[in-house]
This record gives structure tokens, C-alpha cells and sequence, in this order.
């Protein structure tokens, strides 16, 4: 649980589910991927369940069942995820509340990053084109190098650019992989009930705290409004 007497100095985001509702966009890029290969679409609201471990892996649990084999499923991610580079911004948007708190973050000199299991190319490309300029320090997507969360290794790469320790971060997120992140990385697990994943998901991941709005950061981090 957290200790009342830390000050939270810095704030890692999960991006899909957490900080943007970017599954309409997922969803449409991945039926598009599935009709070019013969296979039937899934329908949006049932790709809520499948986004968090990276494309392939979504693109494996969008395959049907008899077709689904590690083969199929990196050609399937491969052109899903050339279709989403293409569109990744038609329907995705921030959160109702989030783009206030990340600029009073910014204002208040709060380390903040993004880490997502989205290439990293891509990952840059969303955030900025739905936040103004600067508004995070880091944005990390999957890259080379680095396996995907919820292994800690990007989370440590994160604190080490930005000067910060796991006991004074917290790693907030929507999905059980985003607390296995957090807990793997020694830092504190912060669910958010907006997103993609039920209550059951986060606590279940070891969420230390679940919050119900963006706002909800804020005395975590001893600010006062």
C-alpha cells in the first residue's frame, strides 16, 4: 500500500486506455488487417479485452481460434500495424480530464513519461498529435532492445533519463500487465477504472490503488487544488 509520507515525484502513463480511448482506431486497423487476409472483423467493443501486450499478441486473439498460430498472427500484426501508422488519429482521444492534469503536472515541474507496448515510432506520433508540445518528458514505445512490458527494463530505462527512483514513481495504468509493470519495476501500481479492464482486472494485477477520475492524482502527488 502506499506510505502517506511519500511525495511522489514522478508519474509513468500507460498511453491506451489510460491517458487516450484509442480503441476505435486499434479496432479499425486490426478488421482491416483481418478482411485482407480472409479472416472474419471482431467487433470493436470486444478488442478492450485483447489491447496491452503489443500488436502481435493482439493480433493472435483476433485471429479465430482454428487459424490462430504464432506465423499467422506476426503477418496479421505486420500489416495491422502498417494500417494503423497510416490512421492512428481518426477517433482516438484523450480522456475527459487528462489534458487539464498533464498541464498542471507541467506546471508543478511533475517528472511525467509514457511507456506503451505500441512501437515506439507510432507511440510518439499519437501523443503528440493529441497533446500540445512537451507536454511529458519521455514517450517509449516498444523498440529494439527492450522487451515489452510488463518486463521492468523500459520502466528502469525511463527513471534512469529522467533522475528518478522506483519508490518515488508511480505507474499508472488501466490493465493488469500495466500493475505487473509497475510491481516488476518496484514501483507503486496505480489503476484507473476508465479504461479498458474491469475493477476485478486491476486488483487482481495488484493494483495498490484503483482512482476513478484524472484528478484523482493529485493528492498523491501533495498537490492541492
Amino acid at each position: 500500500m502506499y506510505n502517506k509520507i511519500m511525495k511522489f515525484k514522478c508519474l509513468i502513463f500507460d498511453l491506451d486506455g489510460t491517458l487516450i480511448d484509442t480503441l476505435r482506431d486499434i479496432a479499425q486497423a486490426m478488421n482491416r488487417a483481418l478482411d485482407l487476409r480472409g479472416y472474419p472483423p471482431v467487433p470493436p467493443e470486444e478488442y478492450a479485452a485483447m489491447i496491452g501486450w503489443g500488436i502481435r499478441r493482439l493480433a493472435f486473439l483476433a485471429l479465430p481460434a482454428a487459424a490462430r498460430d504464432e506465423k499467422t498472427a506476426q503477418v496479421l500484426a505486420a500489416d495491422a500495424a502498417r494500417f494503423y501508422a497510416e490512421k492512428p488519429l481518426v477517433y482516438s482521444r484523450p480522456y475527459p480530464g487528462i489534458p487539464a492534469v498533464m498541464a498542471e503536472l507541467k506546471r508543478r515541474n511533475i517528472k511525467t513519461a509514457v511507456l506503451t507496448n505500441k512501437p515506439d515510432p507510432v507511440a510518439a506520433m499519437v501523443v503528440n498529435g493529441l497533446f500540445p508540445s512537451g507536454s511529458f518528458d519521455l514517450i517509449r514505445g516498444e523498440k529494439a532492445g527492450f522487451p515489452r512490458k510488463p518486463d521492468p527494463a523500459s520502466t528502469w530505462e525511463i527513471l534512469t533519463e529522467l533522475d528518478r527512483t522506483p519508490r518515488e514513481t508511480i505507474f499508472v495504468g488501466d490493465s493488469e500487465v500495466d500493475m505487473e509493470t509497475a510491481h516488476a519495476a518496484d514501483c507503486h501500481a496505480l489503476g484507473v477504472s476508465w479504461g479498458y479492464r474491469e475493477r476485478a482486472a486491476l486488483e487482481a494485477g495488484g493494483a495498490d490503488r484503483i482512482i476513478d477520475t484524472p484528478e484523482g492524482l493529485f493528492p498523491l502527488m501533495d498537490i492541492h487544488m
